[in-house]
């Protein structure tokens, strides 16, 4: 997993209109695809209710990559956003080191 700065993945989605947050998840989604998780492809962010789907399959690969429970990745990112994707992130920086 690659290192990036907590903060700017707090903030860079803030910044860019949200615009960062749909790249950032593109990016960690192929890093853990690499270590062995089964995350569709990313089009599916753009379609209504697929989407919410997308967003668990996601957390189930963070799942799988952390090993921390895929409901509370889930609702990181489907409740808060940005200050779920900075927690997570900070996850897989330790895995990083």
């Amino acid at each position: 997993m690659k290192r990036r700065n907590p903060f700017g993945v707090f903030f860079f989605p803030i910044i860019t209109i949200g615009i960062y947050g749909i790249v950032w998840l593109v990016q960690t989604k192929e890093e853990m695809n690499t270590k062995g998780a089964q995350i569709p492809t990313a089009w599916l962010l753009i379609v209504p209710i697929a989407n919410i789907v997308w967003l668990w399959k996601y957390a189930k690969g963070v799942e799988k990559v952390t090993g921390m429970g895929a409901g509370g990745e889930f609702c990181l990112l489907f409740f808060l956003g940005s200050i779920g994707m900075a927690a997570i992130q900070s996850k897989f920086n330790k895995i990083a080191e």
